[in-house]
């Protein structure tokens, strides 16, 4: 199964993250398929850019993001998949 997560990049303490599309036996910072954006919780507010359009095209090939993802697509109007809620 294709996921849409969070891959870890930055120093020791100072985590920002990319968002990708990879296998989801793949490692957390190991191989992915895409990259689609990125997300810096250490700014103030946290920074987070993605690509609309892949991002949809992706949801529609059927791949399922993380719990951390589909919360931040919901803050930018973006679903999801099936899940219709608050974390």
């Amino acid at each position: 199964m294709v996921r849409i997560r969070l891959r870890r990049t930055g120093a020791k303490k100072q985590a920002s993250y990319r968002v990708v599309v990879a296998d989801q036996r793949s490692p957390r910072d190991g191989r992915f398929i895409e990259n689609l954006g990125h997300y810096n919780p250490r700014t103030n507010p946290p920074t987070f850019e993605i690509d609309k359009e892949r991002t949809a095209y992706w949801l529609d090939q059927g791949a399922q993001p993380s719990e951390s993802v589909a919360q931040l697509l919901r803050n930018v109007d973006l679903t999801g998949g099936e899940e219709e809620g608050n974390l």
